[in-house]
């Protein structure tokens, strides 16, 4: 998950807990760091930030336990990518293993082992920035939003993964200015799906409603223009719509952005020209829909359905 952005964003590699302790306490959040036998150098971590997130990658390499007051006015989206994670409430005790995540509260207690191999993914978000997302069908809304101590298998809930790696994948190709135009929809892109999958007391419900006119005239838009560079403030003008209600729609109707709609499109048509022989070769069609870099789109289509383009074509033949 977003691996790329994170490591050209290396803070400490090979280096002893405390240093990663002391780095967490000044920006991800204030904690107490105990370690079981002796410290060794195998502890790094990477961070960036975005959009009002605290985006961090970490791992301490030795048997640790994590303990905190409270986050003060802080949730953290908490996934553990490898090893696992014991998480105590006095009595009670949960362990997350790879794959699994938990939404942790602002003022509650924390406290946590991780095994020597552990690794997390740590999304720190704002009190005022959570709060601040406005899902079309949330009921409730006048209650302060906590999160149940409930953890979410994200194998089981794809699309949460999905909207995060399409979002950082299209910052790391976009430029200053790029990411500066769509930090806020992209935010609120993740926000809302946090409320989604996460129970709390928002509810919020995950159905699919028709599309909407403007969504409709949107995907007929994008479907009509597929060998063409299509933009956001195209959708914008076709739609009569901000830029910003465009990655709501697309998130809501679709799950991902509309760059990753689109891109989904055209290698959706793409396959279809490969499978019915309307192209003599992939480079030549994989440039008629403007895909110029050709490792990457031979990676993207094997993501998408499995086999190489090539493969594709030879069997079509």
């Amino acid at each position: 998950m977003f691996q790329h952005t994170l490591t050209a964003n290396t803070v400490f590699a090979g280096a002893f807990p405390e240093e990663v302790s002391g780095f967490v306490n000044d920006h991800i959040g204030q904690h107490r760091l105990e370690l079981s036998g002796r410290s060794r150098a195998a502890s790094s971590l990477s961070f960036c930030e975005f959009a009002g997130f605290g985006l961090s990658r970490i791992s301490y390499g030795n048997q640790v336990r994590v303990k905190s007051p409270e986050l003060e006015a802080i949730y953290h989206f908490q996934v553990v990518t490898r090893g696992e994670c014991l998480w105590r409430q006095g009595a009670d005790s949960l362990r997350l293993r790879a794959g699994e995540a938990m939404m942790v509260n602002p003022y509650e207690a924390i406290d946590l082992e991780y095994s020597p191999d552990c690794e997390k993914l740590i999304i720190k978000v704002p009190e005022e920035v959570l709060c601040s997302a406005r899902p079309m069908n949330r009921v409730g809304q006048a209650e302060a939003l906590r999160f149940e101590r409930r953890p979410v298998n994200l194998h089981q809930c794809p699309a949460l993964p999905s909207i995060l790696n399409a979002v950082f994948s299209e910052l790391e190709e976009g430029g200053d200015d790029d990411i500066r135009s769509v930090s806020v929809p992209y935010r609120d892109i993740i926000l809302n799906k946090l409320l989604t999958v996460f129970p709390s007391t928002w509810t919020v419900t995950d159905e699919q409603p028709r599309l909407s006119p403007a969504v409709a005239r949107m995907v007929h838009y994008i479907d009509q223009n597929l060998k063409q560079a299509i933009d956001v403030e195209e959708l914008s003008a076709v739609s009569n719509m901000s830029v910003r209600s465009i990655y709501n729609a697309f998130s809501k109707s679709f799950s991902v952005t509309p760059k990753c709609y689109i891109k989904q499109r055209k290698l959706q048509q793409l396959r279809t020209d490969l499978q019915t022989g309307r192209c003599r070769n992939v480079t030549e069609v994989a440039l008629d829909y403007g895909f110029v870099h050709l490792g990457r789109f031979s990676s993207d289509y094997r993501k998408l359905f499995g086999e190489l383009p090539s493969e594709t074509l030879r069997m079509a033949g």
